[in-house]
């Protein structure tokens, strides 16, 4: 059952009014199906939008902010819940725990970092919870080749790139989310490797 779902996404809009538009959306739809949304805390960017538009519905928000961003009034006052971190790599870990699903929309470095640290985390089996990317305007189409070609190369498993779910709709994305099942396959280590 998923209960919070953890958004990963950019603290700037970008050049596409299409990304604040799936931000915004997306923070609407949580609200209304009751799914708590987590985030990074921040009250700028597609991650202001996203937090505003859940609380606009009545959602509960909890955001996690290191204290250095904090620092920098980069913290959303607004929102049900702020969590405030003493770094990046406890802010992930707490995202993670407070969380049932992952999904990105359009993000930078930190945006990629976050849920393929995550990704990793499952492809080792430390936990079993489903992703998605909310391929917006096509942006993720270049990544998701790009995971295409590792499986070609043998450098990852058809089993482990199933875990990446995508979708342009949002309503797609979180069905899919719903009915996925966790991969029985344990992270790839050939004997040389050993």
């Amino acid at each position: 059952m998923i209960r919070r779902i953890c958004i990963f996404c950019a603290s700037n809009t970008g050049n596409d009014p299409a990304f604040a538009q799936a931000a915004r959306s997306l923070g609407r739809a949580l609200a209304e199906k009751s799914i708590g949304l987590v985030y990074g805390g921040g009250n700028i960017g597609l991650m202001g939008i996203l937090a505003d538009a859940a609380m606009h519905m009545g959602g509960h928000v909890t955001g996690v902010i290191p204290q250095a961003l904090v620092d920098k009034e980069l913290a959303h006052q607004g929102i049900t819940e702020l969590r405030i971190v003493t770094s990046m790599h406890e802010r992930k870990a707490l995202m993670a725990e407070l969380s049932d699903a992952f999904i990105a929309l359009p993000g930078g470095y930190g945006t990629l970092e976050e849920f393929c640290e995550v990704l990793t985390w499952a492809q080792l089996g430390l936990h079993e919870k489903p992703f998605g990317l909310l391929n917006i305007s096509g942006f993720y189409d270049f990544f998701l080749q790009f995971l295409d070609h590792i499986v070609a190369s043998s450098l990852l498993r058809p089993q482990h790139r199933s875990l990446v779910l995508d979708a342009v709709e949002i309503e797609e994305l979180l069905s899919k989310m719903h009915s996925w099942r966790p991969c029985p396959t344990g992270k790839w280590i050939s004997p040389q490797e050993i």
